[in-house]
């Protein structure tokens, strides 16, 4: 039995030394040379830390840094910095993570004053800390510096807010870093406390060349400096700076502009005569909405807070309210647009056909969307292409227009297949020969030709497609939805009847009028008109009820009929609660 275990203990023996002299790759060779494990270093706590996921250097003060962010301690911030920056060499200063700079100049941008006195002092030592480490800034870096410097309790404001615009006006130069919205603004808004006007214009001038477009705190802030200085000329270039940027404006904005027209400035802005009809011409040219021409009026003018009815008269002055349409410009650049696409995914021809035809009869009031009526409701077991409906349509918006016709398009797919039938054919026959239906050729698709005529011809368009699959959104157009919300007409039916539901008869959207006065709509959170707040702004006896409809962008918009108002309202909303398509795609 020994010799047996001798044996094999020599055996193995041979079998190792033969291991160790075997060819071995590169791996295993390297795992044979390591010594015992009980004669390797330990790892120290810190690099295991490290290997365990810390993010970047010094873990530490990135916990703690983030503690005294939740707990708004600027004080303890910049003490946990002192001491992991205080041993280091000053020819090679220890490197923080770029996170951790920005975390710091974040806090101290929103530190409390009275527990931190001067963190703007602390925020140049953290970047001058940052920039001699070799950490490279980003925007948010140096917005924030900016944000610390121009705090509103600096003790110089006029020289914070030079430093703060220095900053961000040379951040591309220095850094390369286009600056944002968020970088301009408060440096504007310390020009506005300090009641420079001729600075905040220069921080305004640097945003266009950067591409930056200001929004409604940037104009405010622009509007008041502008105000308090007596710029007569500069408040009407940002109130109009405002109306193309929101529709309706803030509280803190709408102070500004009582405070604005109360003032005896304003009342010395303006000019006694003008052109009438030029104004008129040219606030048509502009969609309904303004005219551009400058303070019209003179003398002190009268501000209210009112309420509009539902037919757009104001509470205040009785004056209408426009309906405000895309402008004239915006109105053909959105036809060349459509027209673009339509030319790329239509057979080119055939679309060029349509064009020259919409060229030579451009009579219409309505363009009508044929199949999206038609199939209205249609998804049940004897439903179908229902002409019985379309023509209801047609028959509601001839009454309305004095007999006029509006344009139907179809699918020439569809035209064949009711041709079959003899009361359809006789439809068919009327329409074509009052010139009221337009047939799509095989491979199109139709939605191209009816969006395109609404558009071209500016009228309305009678659909219940919403307009959003991606036809609609290979528009990509800022007006879009301005547009379809002036232009299009939803319908339901009623006992067969067509019941149409116009646009509405008022924008709700800043309004500067012929006769110069200004209607200024401010924010609704409900969303309800009835109950949103009008500033109501003109000079003493300038508004009086008109004897016309308004036209904008020469659509005349209808004051709908209230006595069916609430029957529509709950018709569509049930329509568009029901789970059935109003509209199948129409392309063969």
């Amino acid at each position: 039995m020994g010799t047996r275990l001798v044996h094999h203990h020599g055996l193995n023996q041979l079998m190792g030394l033969w291991a160790l002299m075997a060819p071995k790759p590169p791996l295993l060779r390297a795992l044979l040379l390591l010594p015992p494990r009980s004669s390797r270093p330990r790892a120290t706590h810190t690099a295991m830390a490290r290997r365990r996921g810390s993010k970047g250097p010094n873990p530490d003060l990135s916990r703690t840094l983030t503690d005294c962010t939740r707990r708004g301690d600027a004080a303890a911030a910049m003490a946990a910095f002192d001491d992991a920056v205080s041993d280091s060499d000053p020819d090679a200063p220890t490197r923080l993570a770029a996170h951790q700079y920005n975390q710091l100049l974040h806090l101290l941008a929103t530190a409390d004053r009275s527990s931190f006195p001067n963190p703007a002092a602390a925020a140049r030592r953290v970047f001058d800390h940052m920039l001699q480490a070799g950490a490279p800034p980003s925007e948010a870096t140096i917005t924030s510096l900016a944000r610390v410097i121009a705090a509103p309790d600096t003790d110089n404001p006029a020289s914070a807010a030079d430093e703060a615009f220095q900053l961000v006006a040379t951040m591309k130069e220095k850094h390369g870093l286009a600056p944002r919205l968020r970088s301009y603004s408060p440096v504007l808004a310390a020009f506005r406390r300090a009641g420079d006007a001729s600075k905040a214009y220069a921080v305004e001038a640097h945003m266009a060349a950067s591409g930056v477009s200001p929004e409604e705190p940037e104009l405010a802030a622009l509007l008041d400096v502008s105000s308090r200085a007596g710029d007569a000329d500069k408040v009407y270039e940002y109130m109009h700076k405002l109306r193309q940027t929101v529709d309706c404006v803030s509280e803190e904005a709408a102070q500004v502009l009582e405070g604005w027209f109360r003032s005896d400035k304003a009342a010395m802005a303006g000019k006694a005569e003008w052109d009438a009809a030029q104004v008129e011409d040219v606030i048509v040219l502009n969609g309904g909405g303004c005219h551009q021409l400058g303070w019209l009026g003179t003398g002190p003018w009268t501000v209210q807070r009112v309420r509009a009815g539902a037919d757009g008269q104001c509470g205040g002055c009785k004056c209408r309210l426009a309906c405000v349409d895309i402008d004239m410009e915006d109105t053909q650049r959105f036809a060349d647009s459509a027209a673009g696409l339509a030319l790329e995914r239509e057979t080119k021809a055939n679309f060029s056909q349509f064009q020259e035809w919409l060229e030579e009869n451009k009579e219409y009031e309505a363009i009508v969307d044929g199949a999206n009526i038609a199939l209205y409701q249609q998804n049940f077991a004897e439903g179908g292409f229902s002409l019985t409906q379309l023509d209801a349509v047609i028959t509601e918006l001839r009454g309305r227009y004095h007999g006029k016709w509006p344009l139907v398009i179809l699918h020439n797919k569809r035209i064949a297949k009711l041709m079959e039938n003899s009361s359809n054919r006789h439809l068919i026959e009327t329409w074509r020969a009052n010139g009221a239906l337009y047939t799509t050729p095989s491979g199109s698709n139709d939605d191209w030709y009816w969006l395109y005529a609404a558009i071209k011809l500016n009228c309305l368009l009678v659909t219940n497609d919403e307009m959003r699959d991606h036809i609609f959104e290979l528009l990509g157009s800022s007006f879009f939805p301005k547009w379809k919300q002036r232009h299009r007409v939803k319908y339901t039916f009623n006992k067969g009847k067509a019941v149409l539901v116009m646009p509405s008869p008022y924008s709700s959207e800043i309004q500067e009028s012929e006769v110069g006065s200004w209607h200024v709509p401010m924010e609704e959170r409900s969303g309800d008109e009835r109950v949103r707040i009008w500033l109501c702004i003109g000079r003493t006896g300038t508004c009086k009820v008109p004897d016309k409809i308004p036209t904008a962008n020469g659509v005349v918009q209808e004051v709908p009929q209230n006595g069916a108002s609430n029957w529509v309202r709950q018709s569509l909303q049930e329509d568009k609660a029901e789970s059935i398509t109003g509209k199948r795609k129409d392309r063969e």
